[in-house]
């Protein structure tokens, strides 16, 4: 130890070395925008996605990676801190954006971990003058400072800089919510829809069996799956720009969804639809591979994606931080891997439910708080921006919705589901009253996991938010999308 600086010394005790900037491997993450296992490489049909079909044949694919929560601002808070967003007050959704909220102490972005131990931090919209992603940042915290290095938007700020850490923000499989002319036509237009070939069609798709079968269905779930592959399309640029700059064989490559299907039964709710995302990683040939890294594989392994920001960390060669809650699930030093998954939904702009999530290999146990409809509760945004649930409000009043999608308009809370992902991949056949043992004791192990994970956590969500806080969500949602007759009355 002689020689070395006293801080350097501490730093070594505790744990928190790096590797010196020149054994750093640089890192893509390639962020997809609400969608499940809607690729080729995962089985999906009427899609093309190419690119990553191909990264999935040179790296590792895995199919059992979950959310923390169904929408975007939430998630995205939990996976740049590694802390589940019910522990940072971060759950509701766009929650402290102008009231001066901080992070807990010791809880910081990921950019800024990387930062420190000298990354140049990236968060690419441009590349070769194409756009590839939106910048997206949309988390519940704005009082750190920059999330990343100022002027970092566009690929040829990489240049010259290594290590880095790079982050692409798909766009597509979002609604154009944020021009309100789009608005005043007859249907509300996807991003880059228009960009590309169209594979699905409302003939050729076969949508979840939650759903009627009516053409309004057969158009936007065709138009989801034709988002999907505009995606794959721009992850295209970006990958083939990385090879032609020589950066390939230096650089991670880490692909994941955000949260689950942009679709009404998807995104905002705690079905496996909603939570289980696509998540790919490809390792550089100029750097030693795990042990575990076959180029082809599998892993059927539990992943969380605040699991994602250790497992960042670590490929970067900086120790886990104190209170970070995600594991390390891949590389030569793992943690013990998991045996759940555990995710929270709260309120959803002026929508308030609370709802709890565990995934297991197999079975998936959901609890509702929130007395009152669950999926028939008003949201303006997906009354507005999703055909599909108006739709079904109109045949449901005539009395034209039967089995699960009657079931589904149904539901209420206080409940809790459970489902065997196994056989029933749809999560339409409600286990909770089974007389199977199997079930029963499936049922008991998840309502004890989730017990636990919400008193170890320090679940927020059991704290209403204030009346004053909600209401004006609910005037700024009006303001956007208007309110459904049937609502007013």
């Amino acid at each position: 130890m002689k020689g070395l600086g006293f801080l350097s010394l501490i730093f070594l005790i505790c744990g928190w070395t790096s590797l010196t900037p020149a054994a750093q491997p640089n890192i893509l993450w390639l962020v997809g925008e609400n969608l499940s296992h809607d690729l080729g490489c995962y089985g999906a049909k009427n899609v093309s996605t190419p690119n990553l079909d191909g990264l999935a044949a040179g790296g590792v694919r895995f199919t059992r990676a979950f959310a923390t929560n169904p929408a975007c601002a939430p998630s995205r808070s939990a996976f740049f801190t590694g802390l589940y967003q019910t522990t940072t007050d971060t759950h509701p959704m766009r929650a402290h954006r102008d009231d001066g909220f901080r992070l807990p102490p010791g809880v910081r972005p990921i950019t800024h971990w990387l930062r420190d131990a000298g990354y140049y931090t990236a968060n690419l919209k441009t590349v070769d003058g194409r756009v590839v992603g939106t910048g997206k940042l949309d988390l519940n915290f704005t009082q750190e400072g920059p999330i990343y290095h100022v002027g970092s938007d566009d690929w040829s700020s990489l240049a010259g800089q290594r290590p880095f850490f790079a982050v692409v923000n798909s766009h597509e499989s979002e609604y154009d919510i944020y021009d309100r002319q789009t608005f005043k036509k007859d249907r509300v237009k996807w991003v880059g829809e228009d960009e590309h070939e169209k594979i699905a069609t409302a003939e050729n798709v076969t949508p979840p069996p939650y759903y009627p079968d009516h053409p309004v269905v057969r158009e936007e779930w065709a138009r989801y799956l034709n988002s999907v592959s505009g995606m794959d399309r721009r992850i295209g640029w970006v990958l083939d720009r990385l090879r032609r700059d020589g950066l390939e064989d230096d650089t991670i490559i880490v692909f994941f969804g955000d949260n689950g299907q942009l679709e009404p039964r998807g995104i905002h709710w705690c079905y496996d639809n909603g939570l289980r995302v696509p998540l790919i990683i490809k390792w550089p040939k100029n750097f030693p591979a795990p042990t575990q890294y076959r180029a082809g594989a599998v892993n059927d392994q539990i992943v969380s994606l605040i699991d994602i920001t250790a497992t960042t960390l670590a490929f970067a060669g900086v120790a886990r931080p104190p209170l970070m809650q995600g594991r390390v699930f891949f590389g030569e030093r793992t943690d013990p891997p998991r045996r759940y998954a555990f995710a929270a939904r709260d309120r959803i702009d002026e929508t308030v439910q609370r709802i709890r999530s565990v995934h297991e290999e197999r079975f998936h146990y959901i609890r509702n708080y929130t007395a009152g409809p669950t999926f028939a509760s008003l949201n303006r945004y997906k009354e507005k921006c999703f055909p599909i649930l108006p739709l079904m409000r109109e045949l449901y009043a005539a009395g034209k919705l039967t089995g699960p999608p009657r079931d589904l308009m149904e539901r209420r809370g206080p409940s809790e589901e459970l489902y065997d992902t196994a056989t029933d991949p749809h999560e339409i056949r409600n286990l909770v009253n089974s007389s199977d043992a199997a079930h029963r004791e499936a049922l008991a192990r998840l309502r004890a996991a989730l017990d636990t994970w919400v008193s170890d956590t320090g679940d927020r969500g059991a704290i209403p938010e204030r009346p004053e806080i909600v209401a004006p969500f609910a005037k700024e949602m009006h303001d956007w999308f208007g309110t459904p007759a049937w609502a007013k009355n």
